[in-house]
C-alpha cells in the first residue's frame, strides 16, 4: 500500500508541474559580454521602464530576441531584460580586450599622467566604444602608446527614446456615385496653308559661334573631418583602456615642467642623479608636440640636467622639428645612462637614434634603421632599462670603450 501511495503522488506532482502556466525559457540566439562598468537591464524596451537587473563588466549573456539595435539578453540567473547592442561585446571583442590588458600589462610606461577629471576608459580609441571603467579626478595613471582617430558622434542615451506612435488617418467618405459622362467629340483638323511646302523645306545651318576659353570651375576643397588623440593608459589596479588625451597631463616634476612653453609633454624620463648639498635632483629627458591632432608622439626632445654652479636646471641637449614616434628608451644602468628615440628621416624611412649621456654632454652613438612592425614587441619588456639594455648592448661601442678606461683609471 505505501509503494502505491508514492507511486500516485509522484505521478501527480508531475502532472502539477506539466500544467504549470510558467511560459518555456526563448531559445538563445548567441552569446554577448557586458562592455560597460555597469548595465542597466530594462524590463521593456521604453527608456523609463523599470531595471530588471544590473550586470557588470565581462558578465556574460545570452541573446534571445533582437528589435533593431535593441536586444533582449537573459544573464546567468536566467533574468531577463533590454539593453543597447552598442553597449554588449562580442565573444571575439571580450577575447581581444582581454589579450589586450595581458600584454599590455608588460608594456614600458612613457610616463605617469594626471587625470585632471573623471574620465571613462573605453576598449577601443573611440567616442562610441564601449566604456568598461572610470579614472577618478586627480588619480595617475601610465602612458603606454598614442593612436588618432576620426571623431564620430557619440549617443550617450543607453535606450532610445520612444516614439510616439503614427496617427490614425481615417479612411475618406465614399463620394456619392454620379452618371460618368464621356469625353466631346474631338474637333476638325486645320486646313493645310498656303505654303505648306516652302515650310517644310530644311532651315540652312547657322554658323558656329566664335568659342571662347572657358574657365575651370573652381575644386572643391576637402571636408576636413575631426580628430582625437587618444591614449592606451594602465591604471594602479592593473586595468588598461582608451582614454582622451586631452584630459591627460604628464606628471613632471614643476620645476622642470615650466619650461615647457605651451607645448604638450608626450612622455619624460629619469637620467640618473646629482647630489647636490644634501639635496638629490633627478635630469631628465622628455618629448614634447606643439600641437595635438598628429600621427605621430611628439616633434621635439630635450635633455635637462640639474646645474651644481646655479643650483637650477638647464638645457644640456635639444632637437626641433622632428617626426617622433613612441617607445622612448632610457637605460640609468653603466657608468653613463643612455636613451635611444624613434625619429622619422627625410627619406620617410623610421630610424632609432642611441645617445649616451656624459655629466653634461650628450653624443649620438649610434643610428639604425627601425621597423614600425616590430614596435609591439619591443615594448612587451617588463621596464625600460631591460628594454635600453639590450639596444646599449648592441650599439653603444663609444659607452664601453669610456667604461673600460674609468675603470682603469679608478
Amino acid at each position: 500500500m505505501t509503494l502505491t501511495r508514492a507511486v500516485l503522488c509522484f505521478c501527480l506532482v508531475a502532472i502539477l508541474v506539466s500544467c504549470s502556466d510558467k511560459p518555456r525559457p526563448a531559445d538563445s540566439l548567441g552569446e554577448a559580454y557586458v562592455g560597460p562598468g555597469t548595465l542597466n537591464l530594462r524590463q521593456e524596451l521604453a527608456l523609463k521602464s523599470a531595471i530588471s537587473a544590473t550586470v557588470n563588466h565581462g558578465d556574460k549573456l545570452s541573446i534571445v530576441e533582437v528589435r533593431h539595435r535593441l536586444v533582449k539578453v537573459r544573464t546567468e540567473r536566467g533574468v531577463e531584460g533590454w539593453t543597447d547592442m552598442r553597449q554588449l561585446l562580442t565573444p571575439d571583442q571580450m577575447a581581444a580586450l582581454r589579450d589586450m590588458a595581458q600584454n599590455a600589462s608588460h608594456f614600458q610606461s612613457e610616463g605617469q599622467a594626471i587625470v585632471f577629471e573623471s574620465l571613462n576608459m573605453h576598449t577601443e580609441p573611440s567616442r562610441t566604444s564601449p566604456s568598461f571603467g572610470q579614472i577618478p579626478e586627480n588619480a595617475k595613471v601610465d602612458v603606454l602608446a598614442h593612436k588618432l582617430t576620426p571623431r564620430v558622434q557619440h549617443d550617450d542615451a543607453l535606450m532610445p527614446i520612444a516614439v510616439k506612435p503614427a496617427p490614425i488617418r481615417k479612411k475618406p467618405k465614399p463620394k456619392a456615385t454620379q452618371t460618368k459622362v464621356g469625353p466631346p467629340p474631338r474637333p476638325p483638323a486645320p486646313k493645310l496653308p498656303s505654303n505648306w511646302l516652302a515650310l517644310s523645306m530644311p532651315n540652312p545651318e547657322p554658323a558656329p559661334a566664335p568659342t571662347s576659353a572657358v574657365a575651370p570651375a573652381p575644386a572643391t576643397p576637402p571636408v576636413e573631418v575631426p580628430m582625437d588623440d587618444w591614449n592606451l593608459v594602465r591604471t594602479h589596479d592593473g586595468k588598461v583602456g582608451w582614454v582622451l588625451t586631452r584630459p591627460l597631463s604628464m606628471a613632471i616634476p614643476d620645476e622642470v615642467a615650466q619650461y615647457a612653453e605651451g607645448h604638450r609633454i608626450t612622455s619624460y624620463f629619469p637620467l640618473g642623479q646629482v647630489n647636490d648639498d644634501g639635496s638629490v635632483k633627478n635630469n631628465w629627458l622628455w618629448t614634447t608636440i606643439i600641437k595635438g591632432g598628429k600621427p605621430y608622439e611628439f616633434d621635439s626632445f630635450r635633455v635637462f640636467v640639474w646645474s651644481l654652479k646655479h643650483h637650477r636646471y638647464e638645457t644640456a641637449y635639444i632637437e626641433r622639428n622632428v617626426v617622433g614616434h613612441y617607445p622612448v628608451r632610457v637605460a640609468n644602468t653603466g657608468a653613463e645612462p643612455s636613451f635611444s628615440v624613434v625619429v622619422e628621416g627625410v627619406d620617410g624611412h623610421q630610424y632609432r637614434k642611441t645617445y649616451s649621456f656624459d655629466s653634461y654632454r650628450i653624443h649620438m652613438v649610434n643610428r639604425e634603421l627601425y621597423d614600425p612592425e616590430a614596435k609591439t614587441d619591443a615594448r612587451k619588456l617588463a621596464t625600460n632599462g631591460n628594454a635600453s639594455e639590450q639596444s646599449a648592448a648592441k650599439v653603444s661601442w663609444y659607452a664601453k670603450l669610456k667604461d673600460r678606461v674609468h675603470r682603469f683609471l679608478r
